[in-house]
């Protein structure tokens, strides 16, 4: 979470394009975004030359070009087109490097024909003066970005001001919740992934963070698992352009040349169709409703309805192979919901394919967005069945307050999950298999859910433990009763004895 001396920081930033003229939140961040991500190119270029420099190799990975920079308009050497560079010009010569070659120099990054590319190609510098640029960037150079959790914090920070969050679905899922579920899910270097309403690329980002740390060197050891890391490991659909290029910015940001991030609609005719994926990671939007004439007619022939949250559920069916494996957030109606739809939905998990886990989480998670209580659900696609037992886990803290401040506490279960949902498919006996229905985490045998209708809330199942108190006998009551008034009455009859006492002597 931004706190403390970061806060402010972003704030003014934020107020100075605001007292600026830029009023639209979106446009807001897309422009912080378009700078962070020139001063970020700036240092990997800076680190890579350290590295050669140290090492004595040439250069791996070279950000700007050698040589000179020929836009067709005055050349340039490209070290100016460098934040370190440009940021200590004059707020006029910063103002006119950055609008007529730092902007066509980011159109012109991506691989030809490549996602980035033709995300970009609609990049827009539209902060109008010099001095404006020039008081943004010294307060963004004010603000520490080499760690990767104050970048995503300050992002989440951000999109906490749109106007529209909450309403549209359009915000970002916190970090420690995209962890756990990648971390449950563990991709693989032969995975291809896939959110489908990616926004600002976190998920995949966190997939691609943990693949280096659990597979790095098996990936860059061999050119063509490098090459499948670099360009189809990775996709990501979302309908925002503002949204396709700022993951764009991010994926590229954290080493991944050439990933497929799309602006589309995932649920409309013409989505990604594929099935050639082998996992799905996700928080789609569930707010609202689609008109029947805009949604892709082989999604509605698996469930027929007009709720995202299910339509996008039934979406990732479709992208999976059959073996590929999918975590998703749902609100929870999805889980008890008593629709033909809900229902059909979720006898399709459970009987054709095999549902795996329902985590819930608590009501305040996505907070200060949204109160909705949410679920993850984690499942597998075999188009054969293979449901035997769900897993339910309650959370009961994820490490911060469930008010709209998201203080962080001490109280957090997200390690426990993470340690039992392993132990189910460790070689031993899972402990889980003897829990009872009173503790956070228990199976539930799918003949259950299937008497039940197939609900998956986990108070269905859930036993509540009470605490077993003994009352006394009426009889014993009413003795301590009559006990209590013969009290009373000596003690009314003392009292009268000594008014009438003070009466005499008076």
């Amino acid at each position: 979470m931004v706190t403390g001396e970061l806060r402010p920081k972003v704030d003014k930033v934020w107020e100075a394009f605001w007292s600026g003229g830029i009023a639209n939140p979106v446009e807001v961040i897309e422009q912080i975004t378009y700078l962070l991500f020139i001063r970020r190119l700036d240092e990997i270029q800076t680190r890579e030359e350290r590295k050669a420099n140290r090492t004595g190799k040439p250069i791996e990975r070279r950000v700007f070009p050698e040589g000179i920079d020929d836009t067709g308009r005055t050349p340039r050497p490209y070290d100016d087109l460098r934040w370190s560079v440009f940021s200590n010009r004059s707020p006029q010569e910063m103002y006119d490097i950055v609008g007529e070659h730092v902007f066509p120099f980011l159109r012109r990054m991506g691989v030809e024909g490549s996602s980035y590319a033709r995300n970009m190609k609609d990049a827009r510098f539209t902060i109008p003066n010099a001095n404006l640029l020039a008081k943004v960037v010294d307060l963004l150079a004010d603000i520490p970005m080499e760690n990767r959790d104050t970048k995503g914090d300050i992002y989440e920070y951000m999109l906490g001001k749109l106007a529209t969050s909450g309403t549209n679905g359009q915000f970002r899922t916190s970090r420690h919740i995209i962890k756990l579920m990648v971390d449950m899910s563990a991709p693989t270097p032969y995975d291809r992934i896939i959110d489908p309403a990616s926004g600002t690329a976190g998920f995949l980002v966190m997939a691609e963070e943990y693949l280096r740390e659990h597979h790095e060197d098996e990936i860059f050891a061999d050119a063509a698992k490098r090459d499948f890391f670099n360009t189809q490991a990775f996709t990501g659909y979302d309908s925002d352009a503002a949204m396709a290029r700022i993951g764009s910015m991010n994926m590229l940001l954290h080493g991944v040349e050439d990933p497929v991030i799309e602006r589309a609609d995932s649920l409309a005719e013409g989505h990604p169709a594929s099935e050639d994926f082998t996992l799905v990671l996700a928080n789609p939007p569930f707010a609202g409703s689609l008109d029947y004439e805009t949604t892709a007619k082989d999604l509605l022939q698996v469930v027929k309805t007009k709720k995202t949250e299910l339509l996008f559920l039934a979406l990732m069916v479709k992208l999976l192979k059959n073996g590929g494996r999918a975590a998703v957030i749902v609100p929870d109606g999805v889980l008890f919901g008593s629709s033909n739809a809900h229902k059909a939905l979720r006898k399709l998990l459970i009987e054709d394919h095999k549902l795996d886990a329902v985590v819930k989480l608590p009501s305040g998670t996505f907070k200060p967005y949204t109160g909705v209580s949410t679920a993850i659900l984690f499942f597998t696609k075999t188009s054969s069945g293979g449901t035997d037992h769900v897993w339910f886990y309650d959370v009961r803290a994820d490490g911060f307050t469930l008010d709209d401040k998201r203080t962080p506490i001490e109280a957090n279960d997200l390690p426990d999950v993470l340690t039992r949902w392993l132990s189910l498919s460790g070689p031993d006996v899972s402990p889980e298999a003897d829990r009872p229905r009173t503790a956070q985490s228990f199976l539930v045998p799918k003949q259950e859910i299937v008497d039940n209708g197939y609900d998956l809330s986990i108070n269905r199942y859930k036993e509540i433990e009470h605490e077993e108190v003994e009352h006394r006998s009426p009889e014993e009551i009413l003795d301590e009763l009559d006990a209590l008034e013969v009290e009373i009455a000596a003690g009314l009859t003392r009292l009268r004895g000594m008014l009438a006492s003070k009466a005499d002597v008076a």
